[in-house]
């Protein structure tokens, strides 16, 4: 099998939600989407660090879009994944899948 790259369950999450924001995958609201549809707490150091260690891995890439006023002429990133993001995204989709396979009565209650 070849030399895929896992990712971590943080990881996985973070690039999801970033799939699901589209154009509105900014760090705030990447930390509200998987507070909200994963319940999961999202401390705002893991989150940054998080996004910065996919960034350096190729697989997100963001672009700055101008300030607004309302956030006091702070710029703010916006994400996307990238194809190799996208890649390691199926890889590890794939490997959960393959070893939940028989499992769905269990996982399910």
């Amino acid at each position: 099998m070849g030399t895929a790259t896992f990712l971590g369950e943080f990881e996985h999450l973070v690039m999801l939600a970033v799939m699901q924001l589209g154009e509105h995958a900014h760090a705030i609201r990447v930390r509200e989407q998987i507070e909200e549809q994963a319940s999961r707490s999202v401390a705002r150091g893991a989150l940054y660090g998080t996004l910065t260690r996919l960034q350096e891995k190729g697989f997100l890439d963001w672009q700055v879009e101008d300030s607004t006023p309302e956030r006091g002429g702070i710029p703010r990133r916006r994400f996307q994944v990238t194809e190799p993001g996208l890649i390691a995204l199926r890889h590890s989709q794939r490997a959960i899948a393959n070893l939940s396979q028989g499992l769905e009565r269990a996982l399910d209650g």
